[in-house]
């Protein structure tokens, strides 16, 4: 036991005295590697699982029953960088179905909306396709977008998410608004912030090492309410070379 908590000290004192990166580097680097992948356009189809307050949300919006702790569907994202997002959310027990479209900040529902969906558009669309012509201007875009959501980019530190160190751009207290980064790749996994209405929201982005996205996509995307999920949506298939029509982003 003594032995464990002298290996936890020091883990402990190796962690308070590294070096973490300002959060201008952080972005800086992170929209570097987007830009390296060429990305202009992208659809990813998988499953949607709705559970918490979003199995009732999900109910009233394609008509199926909510007597189960969760509800499962299929899920259509589509993007077309910069700024151009859908998420086509059905369920094989209706025909009703529900989308979410976001062109240059500005939503349209098609269908009655799903919060959560709105919510994954909403940080997609900010957070995965942001381009603003040059790795600085992404970088000040994407800088000017989290401070909007009262993130301070300023203060940085590092943390574990999902097994792996993260920077953390934002005051550090538990419930504070926070950008997370993966440490060694530079790619998004984490956003907390609230909403005009005070609501919490979690988006988290999870495993880019999948056979089904590569590492250009993470393979699950989840948004959390209050502490709880209430969607995931995971990736089945992915292709990032075909055309996106624009008719999906037009009404």
């Amino acid at each position: 036991m003594k032995r464990l908590i002298a290996v936890s000290a020091v883990l402990v004192s190796l962690a308070a005295g590294a070096y973490v990166l300002p959060g201008g580097s952080i972005l800086r680097r992170m929209a570097t590697t987007r830009e390296e992948k060429h990305l202009s356009a992208f659809r990813v189809e998988g499953s949607v699982i709705f559970s918490s307050t979003g199995v009732a949300e999900a109910g009233a919006a394609l008509n199926v029953p909510t007597d189960r702790p969760e509800l499962q569907g299929d899920g259509v994202l589509s993007v077309k960088v910069p700024g151009r997002c859908r998420f086509d959310a059905s369920s094989p027990d209706s025909s009703l179905k529900s989308a979410t479209v976001q062109v240059s900040g500005r939503k349209r529902v098609e269908g009655k909306e799903l919060p959560a969906v709105s919510v994954l558009v909403a940080q997609v669309c900010a957070i995965l396709a942001q381009d603003a012509g040059s790795v600085q201007d992404t970088k000040l875009a994407q800088e000017a977008y989290l401070q909007g959501l009262g993130i301070n980019t300023k203060v940085t530190s590092l943390a574990r998410f999902g097994g792996e160190v993260a920077y953390v751009l934002g005051d550090p207290a538990e419930g504070k608004p926070q950008f997370w980064v993966y440490k060694d790749a530079f790619r998004p996994a984490r956003l907390r912030y609230s909403d005009a209405s005070g609501a919490a929201w979690d988006v988290r982005f999870v495993d880019y090492a999948s056979p089904s996205t590569g590492d250009w996509m993470p393979r699950t995307v989840e948004v959390w309410k209050a502490g709880q999920r209430v969607l995931r949506f995971t990736a089945l298939k992915a292709d990032n070379r075909s055309a996106v029509p624009d008719k999906l982003f037009t009404p």
